[in-house]
């Protein structure tokens, strides 16, 4: 039993890295070449689980299409069959030992402004290639000791324009597009961005079309406040620039996310500068 734990599809586990949505992740080493990877398991239990196979699948095929420093790299997919099905995918990835933002120290406001302009440079590397990542959110990006960053879990991505067959996102960061099952596109990523980039500077979530419901599964109310006026410390601009990029018109939000890099360059700048202060925020505070 040891055995087959240890050994699995021609790569060795070495231990437990995390979980996902029905699958588990490991570091292991590749039987063929010896280097070090992120494996991602998937076991066929229940027919529901072939929404997860589709995902796996989608991860692979939208990164090896993707070149980029700040985007998780996708190396090989094996499918293990049993009785001409498949029962098993193991998905190959780069290794990246890093944390999620979601369970990282607490960073300066200086920092959270590069994390996310190096989130959106990965974005729009992704745009640029025509797709869409689809699901941003703090889980879904890795922060290494040195300050480096990968979007990971592409399983949600999609060609630019796809008007997806049902509801798919997480509800405290999802786009009112996508909710609404319309075409999909840059701007569902920049408020998925805007989001979590709300998120990392109050410690709450923005309300979104899928309300948090209390123990009696009742819609629970929620005032949408900017960033400036929950933390009276954050810069008014950066506030701004996270409103525009949660406005439920996306007509009203930045063009693109070269638009939103250049309005982070300027923040960035303006620390540096002097202009502004470079405070700590907690980050890790808020629930995904």
């Amino acid at each position: 039993m040891a055995k087959n734990i240890l050994n699995v599809g021609g790569f060795s586990i070495i231990k437990r890295i995390g979980t996902g949505a029905r699958s588990t992740i490991y570091m292991a080493t590749d039987g063929q070449d010896k280097t070090k990877v992120a494996l991602k398991r998937v076991i066929f239990e229940r027919p529901e689980d072939s929404r997860i196979f589709e995902q796996v699948e989608t991860e692979y095929k939208v990164s090896r299409r993707i070149d980029h420093p700040y985007v998780r790299k996708c190396y090989t997919l094996k499918k293990i069959r049993s009785m001409f099905k498949v029962k098993e995918m193991l998905l190959s990835m780069e290794l990246f030992e890093a944390r999620t933002l979601e369970d990282s120290p607490t960073l300066s406001l200086l920092d959270v402004l590069l994390v996310f302009r190096m989130v959106a440079s990965g974005l729009d590397a992704m745009h640029r290639e025509g797709f869409v990542h689809c699901d941003i959110k703090p889980n879904n990006i890795l922060l290494s000791k040195s300050g480096s960053i990968k979007i990971i879990d592409l399983g949600q991505s999609c060609k630019i324009g796809t008007i997806k067959q049902r509801i798919q996102g997480t509800p405290d960061y999802i786009a009112p597009e996508q909710v609404k099952r319309r075409p999909l596109g840059p701007k569902t990523d920049i408020f998925n961005l805007g989001a979590t980039m709300y998120w990392a500077l109050t410690g709450q979530n923005i309300p979104t079309l899928i309300p948090k419901k209390d123990s009696l599964g009742l819609p629970i109310l929620q005032q949408q406040m900017a960033p400036h006026e929950i933390r009276k410390q954050l810069p008014v601009g950066i506030s701004k620039l996270v409103m525009d990029c949660v406005e439920e018109d996306s007509s009203k939000r930045p063009r693109n996310m070269v638009t939103v890099i250049s309005r982070l360059d300027m923040m960035v700048h303006s620390i540096l500068g002097g202009n502004l202060k470079s405070e700590k925020l907690k980050t890790k505070n808020a629930k995904t």
